[in-house]
């Protein structure tokens, strides 16, 4: 019997509507894992190894190069187990597998020198170091990319760990056990890495937006304190990127579309033992920082490379290098529309708010090279930033600016470091470092001086150069059959800045810890050490009537830190509980000569740190415990239970202490989320903030009209420096990922939104005058002499959506 061209049409429609779908829905068994298993002291390959994905059957044995391959795989992500008879286990989190390209995992495993019939000791699952066994926590690539609210930014992800401030604002301030924005170092592959934000804030460490590619990310050690002694200049935190190799067996490429960005990242061999890994990024937040009504338009494009060269088991090479170039307009046409609600609060920020031209750039390069009983490394890199800010009256360019702003930064270093493997458990480490510096300042600008109680138009600039240097040393021993590590560093750094700071004998940094394991997986961990910090270079740089006046007054800023806690590992379910106390003490902090302030409390705002008169007459103090439940992977599973509470306090112009900035006495951080059938997955994350402190503002001198003419904003009254909070911040972030596994490429979509049910936080008001409808001042007939004061409220708690599209080919 006949068909009817209908029963035809609709049989064809059919027959595409079922192949689409299971093109969509059937992704099939092709994924491949290869990788290499090798001795973390020397480099030599492991044979005989057995990798198994983590509760299954399935596995493989690494041949006689230590290389290993598992075929014929479901896509997904998979946790392996790598053991190998002499070596501890370890865990490979989240390997992701996809039809289109094979999954490349380098492991390196660590001797274990125990005899069977010893006591049992288990390797941890987590990072532990014998030099820093408390206060470090690890977070996976996977981890940072799905992270709710962070839209892909390891500086926003990091927020869900202990320690970790979350605070009611869009930039990424990184502010950690109480610390300042300033007191974080950042490496990658152990090069030293200045910044990893964009729109950088001078001195500090933050900027609205993340600065490294996730896609380049293997793993991240982020270290909150008990650093090692090959690692300086920070006070708060050292966070350790590793970027991942590029591909060695072909070229691939992904791009990525979100709501602020377009990014593609390509990777692949150049030559038969060499590789590298390439990205490249282009911003329109402009676009939508535009459709909220801010009155700021920033657009930022940055570029990252890896290249690598295993020249043998014994030698490899890496190169690096990360630039950016930002740049912030303002959006004056918010002014068109004088009915808008917003129009006051808009009108006041263009009135203060300079333009910004910001361009940076890191690059390195490191030499490996393996001995027989450990590793030597040579590091050669070069940093530099140009930041330049200027701001016109009422933003008319015709006219003379109130305030211009022009510095660049240039570093140029050089490490080395020797680990050595001895026997019975010894470990040594030791090195020494570099530095060139060149500054660079030409500052203009009119400003209210609170010392001498008038407006002054100050000028000045500045090119200086600086050498330094630095000396490490620790050794590391087990004992008790392994029970216990004992770990003692030195470290000294040294600058031709002035005589204090050039004897390398003034910042002696000694430090040390221990681990004893109580049970088999329950260890208690302590630290103690002194750390130095250089003041910023916008201090060591600043000149009065051409003289550097900071010269005689500055030396190294000190903090003398203690920890301890306890570890927990739940060995079989991929989770770990610690809980640690802290206390910081901080003495030398650089304090405003002007306006009697400890400069700790800066850094969470656009702008320049330090660039004015200061002391080492500041101090403080920051203390507190932790409480860490993370959950790795399991069954679909993870999750990290963070709770800080922490005290924050450095002294007012009187000498006694008074809450800093940063002192949000309770953290709380919940995330977690599950992966479900068909590649859907649903994640979440609670933060909550007590609210942080502020000065009240001096009205009365605020009003005066020669004042407000020139600073066009509120001063504030020191004498009552941080007696005032903000109610207390909140937010939940949620994230649906979407995947899809086809022959030759890969689709991931995602929506990610930023606190969904719209909790707003009352910032502090902001200190106006009265206006006409021709925006200009009106002269009070109360006060003669000032203006009218008019207080806007000020708020934070936008809902913020991003849909995004990864694409890997």
């Amino acid at each position: 019997m006949g068909q009817t061209n209908q029963e035809m049409f609709l049989k064809k429609w059919a027959a595409l509507g079922a192949a689409v779908f299971c093109l969509l829905q059937v992704s099939g068994q092709s994924g491949v894992i290869r990788g290499t298993v090798s001795d973390a002291k020397n480099n030599d390959p492991i044979p005989f190894a057995a990798v198994v994905l983590q509760g299954t059957a399935t596995g493989a044995q690494s041949d006689l190069e230590g290389k290993f391959e598992l075929k014929n795989l479901q896509p997904g992500l998979y946790n392996l187990e790598v053991t190998s008879v002499g070596y501890l286990k370890k865990v490979v989190f989240e390997v992701e597998v996809t039809n289109a390209r094979a999954a490349f995992v380098t492991v390196t495993l660590e001797e274990q020198t125990l005899e069977l019939e010893a006591a049992e000791v288990s390797a941890s699952r987590t990072v532990q170091r014998e030099e820093s066994p408390v206060s470090i926590r690890t977070i996976g690539v996977n981890e940072v990319k799905r992270n709710p609210g962070a839209n892909r930014d390891i500086s926003r992800a990091i927020r869900s760990l202990p320690g970790v401030a979350a605070t009611p604002s869009f930039r990424n301030d990184i502010i950690i056990r109480g610390g300042a924005p300033n007191e974080n170092r950042f490496y990658i592959d152990g090069i030293e890495i200045p910044n990893i934000n964009h729109f950088a804030t001078q001195g500090a460490s933050g900027g609205p937006v993340g600065l490294i590619n996730v896609d380049f990310i293997e793993n991240v050690e982020f270290y909150s304190g008990a650093f090692p002694a090959n690692r300086g200049n920070a006070l708060s935190s050292v966070m350790e990127f590793g970027f991942k190799e590029g591909r060695t067996d072909k070229f691939t490429m992904n791009a990525v579309m979100g709501s602020s960005d377009l990014g593609i990242t390509v990777e692949g061999p150049t030559g038969e033992k060499s590789s590298i890994i390439a990205s490249a990024r282009r911003s329109y937040l402009q676009f939508l920082f535009g459709a909220l009504g801010l009155p700021f338009l920033p657009t930022y494009n940055d570029f990252q490379f890896k290249w690598q060269s295993k020249i043998n088991d014994r030698n490899r090479i890496t190169v690096l290098g990360l630039g950016a170039i930002d740049q912030f307009a303002l959006n004056t046409g918010l002014l068109d529309d004088t009915s808008d609600e917003d129009f006051v609060r808009n009108s006041y920020l263009l009135g203060v708010l300079p333009i910004n031209t910001q361009w940076n750039y890191s690059t390195g390069v490191k030499w490996d090279h393996f001995r027989d009983n450990g590793l030597m490394t040579f590091v050669a890199s070069r940093n530099m930033l140009n930041n330049k800010s200027v701001k016109y009256p009422d933003n008319n360019e015709s006219l003379s600016p109130v305030f211009d702003y022009l510095s660049q930064e240039m570093e140029n270093k050089f490490r080395f470091e020797h680990k050595i493997f001895g026997k019975n458990d010894w470990k040594i480490t030791y090195g020494t470092g570099y530095e060139y510096i060149r500054y660079l300042n030409d500052t203009r600008l009119s400003q209210y001086s609170f010392a001498a109680d008038t407006i002054v138009n100050f000028s000045y600039s500045t090119n200086l150069d600086f050498h330094k240097y630095a000396a490490f040393g620790q050794v590391s021993k087990k004992l008790m059959d392994q029970r216990l590590v004992l770990s003692a560093g030195l470290r000294t750094d040294g600058i031709g800045y002035n005589e204090n700071m050039g004897n390398p004998l003034n910042q002696l940094s000694p430090r040390l810890s221990a681990s004893y394991s109580l049970a088999p997986r329950l260890r208690l961990n302590a630290n103690t050490g002194i750390y130095y910090q250089l003041p910023p270079f916008t201090s060591l740089g600043f000149r009065e009537q051409g003289i550097l006046v900071n010269r005689d007054r500055l030396t190294y800023i000190r903090n003398q830190q203690a920890v301890a806690g306890l570890a927990f590992d739940l060995d079989e379910r991929n989770s770990m509980i610690s809980v640690e106390g802290f206390y910081k003490k901080y003495d030398n902090y650089p304090m405003s000569v002007d306006r009697g302030i400890s400069l700790a409390n800066f850094g969470a705002d656009f702008g320049v740190v330090g660039n004015e008169a200061v002391t080492s007459t500041s101090e403080g103090r920051a203390y507190g415990a932790e409480f860490l439940f993370q959950q790795r992977l399991y069954k679909g599973f993870y999750g990290i239970v963070a709770y800080t509470w922490v005290r924050s306090e450095f002294t007012d112009v009187t000498g006694s202490f008074a809450p800093s900035a940063w002192d949000s006495q309770h953290l709380v951080s919940l995330t977690g989320g599950k992966k479900f059938k068909r590649n859907w997955e649903i994640g979440g994350r609670f933060l909550f903030s007590g609210g942080l402190p502020f000065t009240p503002y001096d009205v009365e001198t605020s009003m005066l009209i020669p004042v407000w003419d020139v600073t066009q904003t509120g001063l504030f009254d020191n004498t009552r420096l941080n007696s005032e909070r903000i109610q207390a911040f909140h937010q939940l972030d949620i994230r649906v990922d979407k995947k899809w596994f086809f022959k030759k490429w890969s689709l991931n979509l995602f929506l990610d939104i930023q606190n969904i049910y719209s909790q707003v936080t009352p910032l502090q008001p902001i200190l106006d005058v009265v206006k006409d409808p021709a925006g200009n001042p009106i002269p009070s007939s109360v006060n003669p002499g000032s203006y009218t004061p008019f207080f806007i409220d000020s708020s934070n708690g936008n809902v913020l959506p991003s849909i995004g599209i990864i694409v890997e080919l």
